[in-house]
C-alpha cells in the first residue's frame, strides 16, 4: 500500500491544471465562432490569430526570464492567472458589428427576384431554407434600392406608380415592399433567390413590376440594382443578413479594437501561466519529470469534461434564437478561473535554482544541431495546430449548414462531444502513458509519431461530408497533442540549464505558437476563404506528412554526419564525475549539474 499513497503536495498542482483547463475550455475553442458571429471574416479573425501567438511569443519568454531572474514564479503566475480571467469576461460585452439585409433586385421579362449571395468563404443555412420552403405564410420585406435615371423611365412607364414617380422620380434611390409567399424561394449556385410577386408602394399603390426582357432587345438593359432590405420573418432576415464592412476596412470598427485587445491580453495572460506552470511543474517533481504527464492529464480531465456542458448549456440557452448565446459559457469561465486562483495559492512551491546568467546558459542550448531540429518541428507542429485550434469548429459549422437537417440546432453540442472524445478518448490515455511512450520509442520517434498523426488527422476531416463523423477522427487528438505537448514539455525541461527552467519553457512554447500557430493561422484562414474548409485540410493534411518525410531525413543524415550525436557509448562515470567535482564548485550546485548531465547523456545518446 505504501506506492499507493496520496502525494498532498502535488494535489493543488493537479487541482490547477484541472480547473484552468475547465475554465478555458468553454471559451477558447468557440471563440473564432463568437467572432463570426459578432460580424468577422475568416479573414480577419485569421489574421487576429496570426497576431495572438506572436504576443505570446514575446510574453513567454520574458515573464519567463523575469520570474526565473527575480525567483518570483509564482506571483507572476497568479496575476497573469487573474488577467486571463477579467479579459475573457470582457470580450461578453463586446456588441456585434452593425449588419444590414443586402438583396439585389433583378426585373426583367416580367419575371422578379431578389437574389443574395453570402460573402466569400461563408455558406448558407441549407436546413433553415429547406424548412421556409414548405412555409405558405406572406413574406413583406422593405427594400430600399439604388436607381439610375433609365430605371425610373422603366418604373414609370411599365410598373402604373405614377403617383410615386410624382413624387420620388430620378432620386437616387427608390422604395419598395417586395411581397411574396414564404416558400417561394430556391438555393442556386450558393445563393438564394426569393421571388417576388408584386410591390407595395403605400398608399394601398400595388405594382406588378413588370419589366420588358432585355433578351435580344440591344436597346433594353437588365434592371439590376442592389437594395438594403429588412423582411418581416426572422428567419429569411437572418440569411440575407451580413456586415457590410470589408475587410481593409475593419480596423475603424471600435468592436474590432475591443475583441483585439481583450483577445491579446488573454493570450499572453494564458501563455504565462501555461509556461511558469509547466516550470514551477517541473521544480515540484525535481527528478522525477516522467510523471509530468500524470499532473497534465488532470487539465485534460477538466477540458473535457467542461467542454461537453459548455457545448450542451449553449444550445439549450439558445432554443428558439436565431443566433446561439454564449453568455453562459463566459460566466463558467469566470468561476472555474476565480477557483483557480483560491487552489493555486496553496501550491507549496519556492524557487531554489538560480542561473547568474541566463542568457549565456539559454543560448548555449542553441549549439545544438539537434536543438534546432527540434525548434523547427515545433513550428511544424504549430502550423497544423492552428489548423485545429482556430477553424475545425468554423468548418464543422459549414458542413453542418450544407447537410442540412437539424444539424445546427445541435452543433454546439456536437462540438462539445469532439472536445470531450478529445481529451477522454485522446489526451487522458496518451499523457498517462506518455511517460512510458517516450521511454519506449524515445523523443525523436515521438516527433515523427506526431506528424503522422496529424497527415492521417487533416485527411479524414478533408474527407468529411456529415459532420456527426468527426467525432471518432478525434481520438487522434492524443497523438497530436497528448504526445506531442508531453515530449516538448519534457525536452524542454531536460536540455534547460539550473535556473532556466521557466525562461526555456517560456522560448519554447513562444517558438510553438508565436511562430508555427501564428503563420498557421494566418494560412489556414486565407485559404479557407479561398478554396473552403475540405480543401484547406487536405492540402495541410498532406503537408503535414511531407513534413514527416523531411524530419525522418534530416535525422537519418544527422545521425549519421554528427559523430558526437551517434550512437551511445560507453562512459567512465567514475572519472566522469572526478572531472565533474573538479570543475564544479559547491556541493548543491555540483549535485544539480551532475544531475542534469547525466539525464542528457541519458535521454539524447
Amino acid at each position: 500500500m505504501e506506492n499507493m499513497r496520496i502525494n498532498r503536495r502535488l494535489l493543488p498542482l493537479k487541482s490547477h491544471y484541472f480547473l484552468f483547463n475547465a475554465g478555458t475550455a468553454p471559451i477558447v475553442p468557440f471563440m473564432p465562432t463568437i467572432a463570426r458571429q459578432l460580424g468577422f471574416s475568416t479573414v480577419v479573425v485569421g489574421t487576429v490569430y496570426t497576431i495572438l501567438p506572436i504576443m505570446g511569443m514575446l510574453a513567454k519568454p520574458t515573464f519567463g526570464a523575469i520570474a526565473d531572474r527575480f525567483q518570483r514564479q509564482k506571483l507572476l503566475f497568479l496575476l497573469f492567472l487573474i488577467l486571463t480571467a477579467v479579459s475573457f469576461f470582457a470580450i461578453m460585452f463586446i456588441p456585434p458589428i452593425p449588419a444590414d439585409g443586402s438583396v439585389d433586385f433583378h426585373c426583367s421579362g416580367g419575371a422578379v427576384d431578389l437574389k443574395h449571395c453570402p460573402r466569400e468563404g461563408e455558406q448558407l443555412d441549407t436546413s433553415t431554407i429547406a424548412a421556409l420552403q414548405q412555409e405558405n405564410g406572406t413574406l413583406r420585406c422593405d427594400l430600399v434600392c439604388s436607381a439610375e435615371t433609365w430605371m425610373w423611365d422603366l418604373m414609370c412607364d411599365h410598373w402604373n406608380i405614377s403617383q410615386y414617380c410624382r413624387d420620388h422620380r430620378n432620386e437616387p434611390e427608390f422604395s419598395l415592399t417586395a411581397v411574396t409567399k414564404v416558400g417561394d424561394m430556391k438555393l442556386i449556385d450558393d445563393c438564394l433567390f426569393i421571388v417576388v410577386r408584386e410591390g407595395d408602394f403605400g398608399s394601398g399603390l400595388l405594382s406588378n413590376l413588370f419589366c420588358p426582357s432585355h433578351l435580344g432587345n440591344v436597346s433594353q438593359k437588365y434592371f439590376k440594382t442592389p437594395c438594403r432590405a429588412q423582411c418581416d420573418n426572422a428567419q429569411v432576415e437572418h440569411l440575407i443578413t451580413e456586415t457590410s464592412i470589408a475587410n481593409r476596412d475593419v480596423t475603424g470598427l471600435y468592436q474590432f479594437w475591443l475583441l483585439f485587445i481583450f483577445l491579446v491580453a488573454s493570450w499572453v495572460g494564458m501563455a504565462v501561466v501555461v509556461s511558469v506552470g509547466d516550470a514551477i511543474c517541473f521544480e515540484m517533481l525535481d527528478d522525477q519529470p516522467h510523471l509530468y504527464g500524470n499532473q497534465r492529464l488532470w487539465g485534460a480531465v477538466g477540458w473535457g469534461t467542461f467542454s461537453i456542458i459548455a457545448g450542451l448549456l449553449v444550445d439549450k440557452f439558445s432554443e428558439g434564437q436565431i443566433t446561439k448565446d454564449y453568455s453562459v459559457v463566459f460566466y463558467m469561465m469566470l468561476i472555474l478561473l476565480i477557483l483557480d486562483m483560491v487552489v493555486s495559492s496553496k501550491l507549496e512551491h519556492t524557487q531554489t535554482k538560480l542561473s547568474t546568467n541566463i542568457i549565456k546558459d539559454v543560448g548555449a542550448i542553441f549549439a545544438s544541431v539537434k536543438i534546432i531540429i527540434f525548434f523547427l518541428w515545433c513550428v511544424g507542429v504549430g502550423l497544423c495546430t492552428a489548423l485545429v485550434w482556430n477553424f475545425l469548429f468554423w468548418h464543422l459549422e459549414d458542413l453542418a449548414a450544407a447537410h442540412g437537417g437539424d444539424h445546427l440546432e445541435w452543433i454546439k453540442t456536437l462540438q462539445g462531444l469532439a472536445m470531450g472524445i478529445q481529451c477522454f478518448g485522446g489526451e487522458l490515455p496518451f499523457f498517462f502513458l506518455s511517460g512510458w511512450i517516450l521511454k519506449k520509442i524515445g523523443h525523436i520517434h515521438a516527433m515523427s509519431l506526431v506528424l503522422l498523426g496529424f497527415g492521417l488527422r487533416f485527411l479524414l476531416y478533408s474527407a468529411l461530408t456529415n459532420p456527426w463523423w468527426v467525432l471518432p477522427i478525434e481520438l487522434l487528438n492524443g497523438i497530436t497533442f497528448g504526445i506531442f505537448y508531453s515530449t516538448m514539455a519534457s525536452y524542454a525541461s531536460i536540455v534547460a540549464p539550473p535556473g532556466t527552467e521557466a525562461t526555456l519553457q517560456g522560448l519554447v512554447g513562444a517558438v510553438f505558437e508565436g511562430v508555427g500557430v501564428s503563420m498557421g493561422s494566418l494560412i489556414a484562414g486565407i485559404l479557407f476563404a479561398k478554396i473552403g474548409g475540405s480543401l484547406t485540410f487536405r492540402y495541410f493534411g498532406l503537408g503535414a506528412l511531407l513534413l514527416l518525410v523531411l524530419h525522418v531525413i534530416v535525422r537519418r543524415i544527422h545521425d549519421r554526419f554528427a559523430p558526437k550525436f551517434g550512437p551511445r557509448k560507453k562512459v567512465n562515470f567514475v572519472g566522469f564525475l572526478n572531472e565533474i567535482r573538479q570543475r564544479f564548485g559547491g556541493r548543491k550546485e555540483r549535485h544539480e549539474k551532475v544531475h542534469k548531465i547525466i539525464i542528457s547523456l541519458t535521454i539524447f545518446n
